[in-house]
């Protein structure tokens, strides 16, 4: 089943335009998010047999479709581009909506999911406490949240050899930056830095904690074979993947 909502935002319609861009250099023999991200979440996610999915920012929804295959049940994905795969697998839906609205988008009111996915899709909501308060709501029992982030360091790598600065500038800025997307050389993506620090603080503010924080790297094998990936893993240092859940407190 696939639901629209119409949408009408700058960001939405650049990444309308590269969302196909995103999905063929997923699928590319050497993506880091074959070799490195995927497998992480994956195994942080655990059994998903009987268990329930909400992907925020799917994409065209082939991880979401993978996890359905491994058992998981009555399970949504929702991307802004709505390119979702054309045969949705049994037990899975898909909705176009914006992950900034995730408390009003149709078809979410009252459900209930096990585990909440924002894999390098939380960088794009507008109010990022607002977006995983929505998120937190609706967490079955026993449920969490799990979300990748850039390493924050990256960016201020790049910054640091576009603007001639320092690394602590950099890192510590607060002003937006903007980069060409290296999915697609036409268009330029503008993003709001970060610290680990920040991540944290959103995190509380909230009402969530971080059970588990990783930094995947790549095998030994990929090591040898993508030689190019680990040049690029040593100078940018790759992403962050959180398990979170809700603080009883809240």
């Amino acid at each position: 089943m696939v639901c629209f909502v119409a949408m009408s935002d700058d960001s939405q319609a650049a990444w309308q335009e590269l969302a196909p861009d995103y999905e063929r250099a997923r699928t590319k023999e050497d993506s880091l998010d074959r070799l490195v991200e995927w497998p992480a979440q994956r195994d942080l996610l655990g059994d998903v047999t009987g268990r329930s999915v909400l992907d925020v920012g799917c994409g065209n929804g082939g991880k979401l479709a993978e996890l359905v295959g491994d058992g998981a049940t009555a399970s949504v994905g929702i991307d802004v581009s709505g390119n979702f795969l054309s045969a949705p697998p049994p037990g899975s839906e898909f909705i176009r909506g914006d992950l900034s609205e995730l408390d009003s988008v149709p078809g979410l009111a009252g459900r209930r999911f096990d585990r909440i996915l924002f894999l390098q899709s939380f960088g794009y909501a507008k109010d990022p406490v607002r977006t995983l308060q929505a998120a937190r709501a609706m967490l079955a029992d026993d449920g969490f949240i799990l979300l990748t982030r850039t390493q924050p360091i990256r960016y201020a790598v790049e910054r640091t050899e576009q603007n001639g600065s320092s690394l602590g500038e950099e890192y510590f800025s607060t002003a937006q930056f903007s980069y060409l997307s290296g999915w697609n050389d036409q268009i330029t993506l503008t993003k709001r830095p970060y610290t680990i620090s920040d991540l944290i603080n959103v995190f509380s503010a909230a009402g969530l904690w971080i059970e588990t924080a990783i930094e995947p790297q790549l095998s030994e094998e990929a090591r040898r074979r993508y030689p190019h990936k680990q040049a690029w893993m040593n100078k940018y240092l790759g992403i962050l993947i959180f398990k979170l859940r809700p603080h009883p407190s809240h």
